[in-house]
Protein backbone atom coordinates (compact mmCIF):
# COMPACT_ATOMS: atom_id res chain seq x y z
CA UNK A 1 0.00 0.00 0.00
CA UNK A 2 1.25 3.68 -1.15
CA UNK A 3 1.95 6.22 1.34
CA UNK A 4 -0.51 8.52 -0.20
CA UNK A 5 -2.99 5.77 -0.12
CA UNK A 6 -2.41 5.12 3.62
CA UNK A 7 -2.47 8.85 4.53
CA UNK A 8 -6.24 8.90 2.68
CA UNK A 9 -7.26 6.43 5.37
CA UNK A 10 -5.71 8.29 8.04
CA UNK A 11 -7.56 11.27 6.80
CA UNK A 12 -10.55 9.63 6.57
CA UNK A 13 -10.23 8.08 10.01
CA UNK A 14 -9.93 11.64 11.71
CA UNK A 15 -13.30 13.07 9.91
CA UNK A 16 -14.89 9.96 11.13
CA UNK A 17 -14.33 10.73 14.55
CA UNK A 18 -14.36 14.27 14.03
CA UNK A 19 -18.02 13.97 13.40
CA UNK A 20 -19.00 11.30 16.01
CA UNK A 21 -17.58 13.58 18.60
CA UNK A 22 -19.58 16.65 17.46
CA UNK A 23 -23.06 14.16 17.34
CA UNK A 24 -22.09 13.10 20.70
CA UNK A 25 -21.81 16.77 21.81
CA UNK A 26 -25.15 17.35 20.09
CA UNK A 27 -26.76 14.65 21.90
CA UNK A 28 -24.90 15.96 25.15
CA UNK A 29 -26.76 19.45 24.26
CA UNK A 30 -30.12 17.55 23.79
CA UNK A 31 -30.43 15.64 27.26
CA UNK A 32 -29.29 19.50 28.79
CA UNK A 33 -32.34 20.48 27.19
CA UNK A 34 -34.76 17.81 27.77
CA UNK A 35 -36.10 20.03 30.82
CA UNK A 36 -37.42 22.36 29.26
CA UNK A 37 -37.58 21.45 24.92
CA UNK A 38 -39.17 19.14 23.01
CA UNK A 39 -37.51 16.99 20.18
CA UNK A 40 -38.88 15.60 17.17
CA UNK A 41 -39.73 12.59 16.58
CA UNK A 42 -37.08 11.16 14.25
CA UNK A 43 -39.03 7.36 13.37
CA UNK A 44 -41.73 9.56 12.99
CA UNK A 45 -40.20 11.67 9.83
CA UNK A 46 -38.39 8.26 8.76
CA UNK A 47 -41.87 6.29 8.27
CA UNK A 48 -43.07 9.75 6.46
CA UNK A 49 -40.38 9.86 4.08
CA UNK A 50 -40.50 5.85 3.18
CA UNK A 51 -44.26 6.55 2.91
CA UNK A 52 -42.93 9.73 -0.11
CA UNK A 53 -40.94 7.86 -1.47
CA UNK A 54 -40.75 7.91 -5.55
CA UNK A 55 -42.14 4.30 -5.46
CA UNK A 56 -45.54 5.31 -4.09
CA UNK A 57 -45.69 8.94 -5.93
CA UNK A 58 -46.46 6.53 -9.58
CA UNK A 59 -49.46 7.80 -11.16
CA UNK A 60 -52.35 5.15 -9.98
CA UNK A 61 -53.23 4.17 -13.56
CA UNK A 62 -49.66 3.20 -14.38
CA UNK A 63 -49.29 1.45 -11.47
CA UNK A 64 -52.68 -0.46 -11.98
CA UNK A 65 -51.14 -1.34 -15.35
CA UNK A 66 -48.06 -2.26 -13.63
CA UNK A 67 -49.64 -5.10 -11.07
CA UNK A 68 -52.22 -6.05 -13.53
CA UNK A 69 -49.53 -7.30 -15.96
CA UNK A 70 -47.47 -8.87 -13.23
CA UNK A 71 -50.33 -10.85 -11.20
CA UNK A 72 -52.01 -12.29 -14.49
CA UNK A 73 -48.33 -13.36 -15.73
CA UNK A 74 -47.60 -14.95 -12.19
CA UNK A 75 -50.34 -18.10 -12.05
CA UNK A 76 -48.31 -20.55 -10.10
CA UNK A 77 -45.27 -20.51 -6.84
CA UNK A 78 -42.67 -20.02 -6.22
CA UNK A 79 -43.02 -16.87 -9.12
CA UNK A 80 -46.32 -15.75 -7.52
CA UNK A 81 -44.51 -14.29 -4.52
CA UNK A 82 -43.76 -11.71 -7.00
CA UNK A 83 -47.41 -10.38 -6.64
CA UNK A 84 -46.92 -10.80 -2.76
CA UNK A 85 -43.79 -8.67 -3.26
CA UNK A 86 -45.82 -6.01 -4.97
CA UNK A 87 -48.10 -5.46 -1.52
CA UNK A 88 -45.07 -5.08 0.33
CA UNK A 89 -43.67 -1.97 -1.28
CA UNK A 90 -45.72 0.69 0.67
CA UNK A 91 -49.39 1.49 1.27
CA UNK A 92 -50.40 2.29 -2.05
CA UNK A 93 -49.26 -0.56 -3.61
CA UNK A 94 -50.62 -3.15 -1.36
CA UNK A 95 -53.94 -1.32 -1.23
CA UNK A 96 -53.88 -2.07 -5.57
CA UNK A 97 -52.48 -5.43 -4.83
CA UNK A 98 -55.58 -6.10 -2.78
CA UNK A 99 -57.78 -4.88 -5.28
CA UNK A 100 -56.49 -6.96 -8.22
CA UNK A 101 -55.67 -10.09 -6.29
CA UNK A 102 -59.20 -12.05 -6.46
CA UNK A 103 -60.19 -14.73 -4.22
CA UNK A 104 -59.58 -18.85 -4.58
CA UNK A 105 -63.26 -18.87 -5.58
CA UNK A 106 -62.53 -16.53 -8.17
CA UNK A 107 -59.58 -17.34 -9.98
CA UNK A 108 -58.23 -20.48 -8.68
CA UNK A 109 -54.96 -19.50 -6.86
CA UNK A 110 -53.49 -18.89 -3.25
CA UNK A 111 -51.47 -15.71 -2.83
CA UNK A 112 -52.24 -14.02 0.63
CA UNK A 113 -52.72 -16.04 4.06
CA UNK A 114 -56.12 -15.13 4.02
CA UNK A 115 -56.64 -17.29 0.74
CA UNK A 116 -56.07 -20.36 3.46
CA UNK A 117 -59.48 -19.41 5.12
CA UNK A 118 -61.59 -18.18 2.03
CA UNK A 119 -63.49 -20.94 -0.18
CA UNK A 120 -61.94 -22.72 -3.43
CA UNK A 121 -62.96 -22.52 -6.58
CA UNK A 122 -66.34 -24.15 -7.86
CA UNK A 123 -65.30 -25.32 -11.41
CA UNK A 124 -62.01 -26.97 -10.42
CA UNK A 125 -60.09 -28.27 -7.00
CA UNK A 126 -56.92 -26.81 -5.76
CA UNK A 127 -54.71 -29.79 -5.65
CA UNK A 128 -52.43 -29.86 -2.84
CA UNK A 129 -50.37 -32.33 -0.76
CA UNK A 130 -49.14 -33.27 3.16
CA UNK A 131 -46.18 -34.70 3.93
CA UNK A 132 -46.44 -36.38 7.61
CA UNK A 133 -42.96 -36.52 9.61
CA UNK A 134 -43.49 -39.19 12.09
CA UNK A 135 -40.44 -38.44 14.04
CA UNK A 136 -41.61 -34.52 15.30
CA UNK A 137 -45.65 -35.63 15.19
CA UNK A 138 -45.62 -32.56 12.06
CA UNK A 139 -48.22 -32.80 8.95
CA UNK A 140 -47.41 -29.78 6.16
CA UNK A 141 -48.99 -29.01 3.63
CA UNK A 142 -48.11 -27.89 0.49
CA UNK A 143 -49.45 -26.23 -2.34
CA UNK A 144 -48.71 -28.86 -5.89
CA UNK A 145 -49.93 -31.96 -7.92
CA UNK A 146 -46.56 -34.20 -6.21
CA UNK A 147 -43.02 -32.92 -4.08
CA UNK A 148 -40.41 -31.63 -6.05
CA UNK A 149 -37.27 -32.85 -6.17
CA UNK A 150 -35.41 -29.64 -5.17
CA UNK A 151 -38.37 -29.79 -1.97
CA UNK A 152 -38.59 -25.85 -2.54
CA UNK A 153 -42.41 -26.12 -2.33
CA UNK A 154 -44.50 -23.69 -1.51
CA UNK A 155 -45.79 -24.25 2.18
CA UNK A 156 -48.97 -23.39 3.14
CA UNK A 157 -49.90 -24.95 6.76
CA UNK A 158 -48.12 -27.05 9.23
CA UNK A 159 -49.84 -29.37 12.09
CA UNK A 160 -48.25 -30.46 15.14
CA UNK A 161 -49.85 -33.67 16.75
CA UNK A 162 -50.13 -33.64 20.80
CA UNK A 163 -50.90 -36.29 22.77
CA UNK A 164 -53.24 -35.41 26.32
CA UNK A 165 -54.54 -37.60 29.18
CA UNK A 166 -58.25 -37.54 27.79
CA UNK A 167 -57.72 -36.20 24.08
CA UNK A 168 -55.33 -35.44 21.35
CA UNK A 169 -54.89 -31.93 19.58
CA UNK A 170 -53.68 -30.76 16.48
CA UNK A 171 -52.53 -27.61 16.81
CA UNK A 172 -52.44 -25.80 13.15
CA UNK A 173 -50.39 -22.47 12.41
CA UNK A 174 -48.72 -20.86 9.23
CA UNK A 175 -45.27 -22.07 9.86
CA UNK A 176 -43.72 -25.03 10.90
CA UNK A 177 -41.35 -24.18 13.76
CA UNK A 178 -43.94 -22.26 15.59
CA UNK A 179 -46.86 -23.84 17.15
CA UNK A 180 -47.45 -21.26 19.99
CA UNK A 181 -51.13 -20.50 20.74
CA UNK A 182 -49.70 -17.60 21.40
CA UNK A 183 -48.06 -16.72 18.41
CA UNK A 184 -49.84 -14.87 15.38
CA UNK A 185 -49.66 -17.46 12.93
CA UNK A 186 -51.97 -19.78 14.86
CA UNK A 187 -54.73 -20.28 12.81
CA UNK A 188 -56.82 -22.61 14.53
CA UNK A 189 -56.71 -26.57 16.00
CA UNK A 190 -58.17 -29.96 15.95
CA UNK A 191 -59.22 -31.64 18.58
CA UNK A 192 -60.66 -35.38 19.36
CA UNK A 193 -62.11 -36.86 21.96
CA UNK A 194 -60.83 -40.10 23.80
CA UNK A 195 -61.62 -42.59 22.08
CA UNK A 196 -60.63 -40.86 18.33
CA UNK A 197 -63.80 -41.11 16.73
CA UNK A 198 -65.37 -37.22 17.22
CA UNK A 199 -63.17 -33.74 16.31
CA UNK A 200 -63.80 -30.52 16.74
CA UNK A 201 -62.30 -27.68 14.54
CA UNK A 202 -61.68 -24.46 16.03
CA UNK A 203 -61.04 -21.64 14.53
CA UNK A 204 -58.79 -18.25 15.78
CA UNK A 205 -61.21 -16.11 14.56
CA UNK A 206 -65.29 -15.70 14.14
CA UNK A 207 -66.53 -17.23 11.06
CA UNK A 208 -68.13 -14.21 9.70
CA UNK A 209 -66.52 -10.99 10.17
CA UNK A 210 -70.07 -9.02 10.52
CA UNK A 211 -69.48 -10.56 14.37
CA UNK A 212 -68.31 -9.60 17.17
CA UNK A 213 -66.14 -11.96 19.47
CA UNK A 214 -68.42 -10.47 22.92
CA UNK A 215 -71.15 -12.59 21.31
CA UNK A 216 -69.19 -15.35 21.92
CA UNK A 217 -69.89 -16.97 25.42
CA UNK A 218 -66.13 -18.07 26.15
CA UNK A 219 -63.33 -17.52 28.90
CA UNK A 220 -59.85 -17.94 28.52
CA UNK A 221 -57.35 -18.14 31.49
CA UNK A 222 -53.87 -17.30 31.18
CA UNK A 223 -50.25 -18.04 32.98
CA UNK A 224 -48.99 -15.02 34.03
CA UNK A 225 -46.21 -15.50 31.46
CA UNK A 226 -48.19 -16.17 28.54
CA UNK A 227 -50.35 -12.97 27.89
CA UNK A 228 -49.34 -11.47 24.88
CA UNK A 229 -51.35 -8.64 22.88
CA UNK A 230 -51.56 -10.75 20.01
CA UNK A 231 -53.20 -13.75 21.43
CA UNK A 232 -56.45 -15.07 19.66
CA UNK A 233 -59.45 -13.84 21.89
CA UNK A 234 -60.65 -16.85 21.85
CA UNK A 235 -61.19 -20.67 19.72
CA UNK A 236 -64.24 -21.10 17.64
CA UNK A 237 -66.08 -23.99 16.91
CA UNK A 238 -66.70 -24.28 13.64
CA UNK A 239 -67.04 -28.25 12.54
CA UNK A 240 -66.99 -31.54 14.14
CA UNK A 241 -65.94 -34.73 12.26
CA UNK A 242 -67.90 -37.93 13.71
CA UNK A 243 -66.48 -41.55 12.53
CA UNK A 244 -68.78 -44.21 12.98
CA UNK A 245 -68.34 -47.31 15.41
CA UNK A 246 -67.18 -50.53 13.90
CA UNK A 247 -66.26 -52.87 16.81
CA UNK A 248 -67.18 -56.06 14.82
CA UNK A 249 -65.32 -54.54 11.59
CA UNK A 250 -68.37 -56.02 9.81
CA UNK A 251 -69.21 -52.58 7.68
CA UNK A 252 -66.04 -52.28 5.68
CA UNK A 253 -63.99 -48.66 5.18
CA UNK A 254 -64.49 -46.27 7.79
CA UNK A 255 -67.17 -43.80 7.93
CA UNK A 256 -67.55 -40.12 8.22
CA UNK A 257 -69.76 -36.97 8.59
CA UNK A 258 -68.46 -33.57 9.09
CA UNK A 259 -70.79 -30.84 10.00
CA UNK A 260 -69.54 -27.34 9.14
CA UNK A 261 -71.35 -24.77 11.59
CA UNK A 262 -69.62 -21.74 9.44
CA UNK A 263 -71.02 -22.74 6.21
CA UNK A 264 -74.56 -22.99 5.52
CA UNK A 265 -76.08 -26.00 3.53
CA UNK A 266 -77.72 -23.32 1.28
CA UNK A 267 -73.76 -22.79 -0.18
CA UNK A 268 -74.28 -25.18 -2.40
CA UNK A 269 -77.25 -24.35 -4.34
CA UNK A 270 -77.86 -22.43 -6.78
CA UNK A 271 -76.79 -18.79 -6.28
CA UNK A 272 -75.57 -20.00 -2.81
CA UNK A 273 -72.67 -18.52 -1.02
CA UNK A 274 -70.17 -19.34 1.44
CA UNK A 275 -68.67 -16.60 4.03
CA UNK A 276 -65.57 -15.37 3.14
CA UNK A 277 -63.57 -13.77 5.38
CA UNK A 278 -61.50 -10.70 4.17
CA UNK A 279 -58.43 -10.46 6.55
CA UNK A 280 -56.90 -11.86 10.07
CA UNK A 281 -58.03 -10.49 12.94
CA UNK A 282 -54.58 -10.14 14.24
CA UNK A 283 -51.63 -8.13 12.21
CA UNK A 284 -50.31 -11.44 9.90
CA UNK A 285 -47.57 -9.89 8.22
CA UNK A 286 -48.77 -10.08 4.63
CA UNK A 287 -46.75 -12.84 3.38
CA UNK A 288 -46.90 -16.32 2.62
CA UNK A 289 -43.92 -17.58 4.65
CA UNK A 290 -41.40 -19.76 3.02
CA UNK A 291 -40.51 -23.18 3.70
CA UNK A 292 -39.67 -23.44 7.03
CA UNK A 293 -37.50 -26.46 8.64
CA UNK A 294 -39.65 -29.80 9.85
CA UNK A 295 -38.31 -29.21 13.12
CA UNK A 296 -40.58 -27.21 15.30
CA UNK A 297 -40.17 -25.65 18.40
CA UNK A 298 -42.72 -27.27 21.07
CA UNK A 299 -46.08 -26.18 21.46
CA UNK A 300 -46.62 -23.41 24.51
CA UNK A 301 -49.20 -25.57 26.60
CA UNK A 302 -48.10 -24.22 29.89
CA UNK A 303 -50.36 -24.54 33.02
CA UNK A 304 -53.54 -22.40 31.92
CA UNK A 305 -56.52 -24.26 29.47
CA UNK A 306 -58.68 -22.57 27.66
CA UNK A 307 -62.40 -22.65 27.86
CA UNK A 308 -63.49 -23.41 24.88
CA UNK A 309 -66.92 -22.45 23.54
CA UNK A 310 -69.70 -25.41 24.71
CA UNK A 311 -72.07 -24.58 21.22
CA UNK A 312 -70.65 -24.49 17.67
CA UNK A 313 -71.34 -20.41 16.65
CA UNK A 314 -73.30 -20.23 13.67
CA UNK A 315 -73.44 -17.14 11.76
CA UNK A 316 -76.59 -14.72 12.14
CA UNK A 317 -79.37 -15.86 9.24
CA UNK A 318 -77.10 -19.04 8.10
CA UNK A 319 -79.74 -21.62 8.29
CA UNK A 320 -78.63 -25.36 8.41
CA UNK A 321 -75.57 -26.10 8.28
CA UNK A 322 -73.61 -28.04 5.16
CA UNK A 323 -73.33 -31.85 6.69
CA UNK A 324 -70.68 -33.99 4.30
CA UNK A 325 -70.37 -37.44 4.59
CA UNK A 326 -67.48 -39.76 3.26
CA UNK A 327 -68.48 -41.39 -0.77
CA UNK A 328 -69.48 -45.15 -0.36
CA UNK A 329 -66.74 -47.56 -2.17
CA UNK A 330 -67.53 -50.33 -4.62
CA UNK A 331 -66.11 -53.98 -4.12
CA UNK A 332 -63.59 -54.78 -6.75
CA UNK A 333 -64.49 -58.31 -7.00
CA UNK A 334 -61.04 -59.09 -9.42
CA UNK A 335 -58.93 -56.80 -7.08
CA UNK A 336 -60.72 -58.40 -3.86
CA UNK A 337 -60.59 -55.01 -2.54
CA UNK A 338 -63.07 -51.41 -1.78
CA UNK A 339 -62.19 -48.86 -4.46
CA UNK A 340 -62.96 -45.63 -5.21
CA UNK A 341 -61.97 -43.43 -8.50
CA UNK A 342 -60.06 -40.91 -7.46
CA UNK A 343 -58.84 -40.16 -10.91
CA UNK A 344 -54.92 -40.67 -10.64
CA UNK A 345 -54.55 -38.79 -7.32
CA UNK A 346 -54.27 -41.76 -4.92
CA UNK A 347 -52.17 -44.57 -5.71
CA UNK A 348 -51.55 -46.43 -2.67
CA UNK A 349 -54.26 -48.29 -1.21
CA UNK A 350 -54.64 -47.57 2.53
CA UNK A 351 -58.08 -47.36 5.19
CA UNK A 352 -57.07 -42.92 5.49
CA UNK A 353 -58.25 -42.65 1.93
CA UNK A 354 -61.66 -41.05 1.81
CA UNK A 355 -63.61 -38.70 -0.93
CA UNK A 356 -66.26 -36.39 0.64
CA UNK A 357 -69.81 -35.60 -0.89
CA UNK A 358 -72.94 -33.41 0.47
CA UNK A 359 -75.54 -35.28 2.31
CA UNK A 360 -78.52 -32.99 1.92
CA UNK A 361 -82.23 -33.92 2.12
CA UNK A 362 -84.57 -33.72 -0.71
CA UNK A 363 -86.25 -30.93 0.54
CA UNK A 364 -82.92 -28.68 -0.17
CA UNK A 365 -83.42 -28.72 -3.49
CA UNK A 366 -80.14 -29.38 -4.79
CA UNK A 367 -79.35 -31.33 -8.25
CA UNK A 368 -77.71 -34.86 -7.84
CA UNK A 369 -74.71 -33.52 -10.24
CA UNK A 370 -73.98 -31.22 -7.11
CA UNK A 371 -74.80 -33.73 -4.96
CA UNK A 372 -72.15 -35.97 -6.26
CA UNK A 373 -69.47 -33.69 -6.49
CA UNK A 374 -66.68 -34.77 -4.44
CA UNK A 375 -65.72 -31.99 -2.50
CA UNK A 376 -62.51 -32.74 -0.71
CA UNK A 377 -60.61 -35.61 -1.35
CA UNK A 378 -57.63 -37.47 0.28
CA UNK A 379 -55.33 -40.52 -0.02
CA UNK A 380 -51.96 -42.10 -0.22
CA UNK A 381 -49.55 -41.89 -2.97
CA UNK A 382 -46.32 -42.72 -1.27
CA UNK A 383 -44.56 -43.50 2.37
CA UNK A 384 -45.96 -40.37 4.55
CA UNK A 385 -47.26 -38.13 1.47
CA UNK A 386 -50.87 -37.86 0.65
CA UNK A 387 -52.84 -35.85 -1.53
CA UNK A 388 -55.43 -33.38 -0.59
CA UNK A 389 -57.59 -31.90 -3.51
CA UNK A 390 -60.13 -29.75 -1.98
CA UNK A 391 -63.07 -27.41 -3.91
CA UNK A 392 -65.81 -24.78 -3.12
CA UNK A 393 -67.28 -24.28 -0.17
CA UNK A 394 -64.40 -25.48 1.80
CA UNK A 395 -61.43 -23.61 3.07
CA UNK A 396 -57.50 -24.82 2.52
CA UNK A 397 -57.69 -24.88 6.90
CA UNK A 398 -61.12 -26.62 6.91
CA UNK A 399 -60.24 -29.36 4.23
CA UNK A 400 -56.43 -29.47 6.25
CA UNK A 401 -58.15 -30.09 9.67
CA UNK A 402 -60.59 -32.63 7.95
CA UNK A 403 -57.53 -34.85 6.34
CA UNK A 404 -55.88 -34.33 10.33
CA UNK A 405 -58.56 -36.51 12.08
CA UNK A 406 -57.68 -39.25 9.37
CA UNK A 407 -54.06 -39.41 10.68
CA UNK A 408 -55.59 -39.86 14.80
CA UNK A 409 -55.43 -43.66 16.03
CA UNK A 410 -59.16 -45.16 15.93
CA UNK A 411 -59.36 -48.50 16.96
CA UNK A 412 -63.04 -48.43 17.25
CA UNK A 413 -63.70 -47.75 13.97
CA UNK A 414 -61.79 -49.87 11.54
Amino acid sequence: MSLKSIMRELKEMKDGIGNISKRGGDNKIWRNRTRSHVAPDQAGVESESTEQSPWANLPPELLLDIIQRVEESETAWPARAVVVFCAAVCRSWRDITKEIVKTPEQCGRLTFPISLKQPGPRDAPIQCFIRRDRATSTYLLFYGLVPSEGENDKLLLAARKVRRATCTDFVISLVADDFSRASNTYVGKLRSNFLGTKFTVFDSQPPCDSMSPSTIRSNRRFHSKQVSPRLPACNYSIGTITYELNVLRTRGPRRMHCILHSIPVSAIQEGGTAPTPSAFPQSFDEQLSPLPSSKGKEPATGTSSPSLPATPVFSPGAGEPLILKNKAPRWHEQLQCWCLNFKGRVTVASVKNFQLVAAVEPSHNISPEEQEKVTLQFGKIGKDIFTMDYRYPLSAFQAFAICLSSFDTKPACE
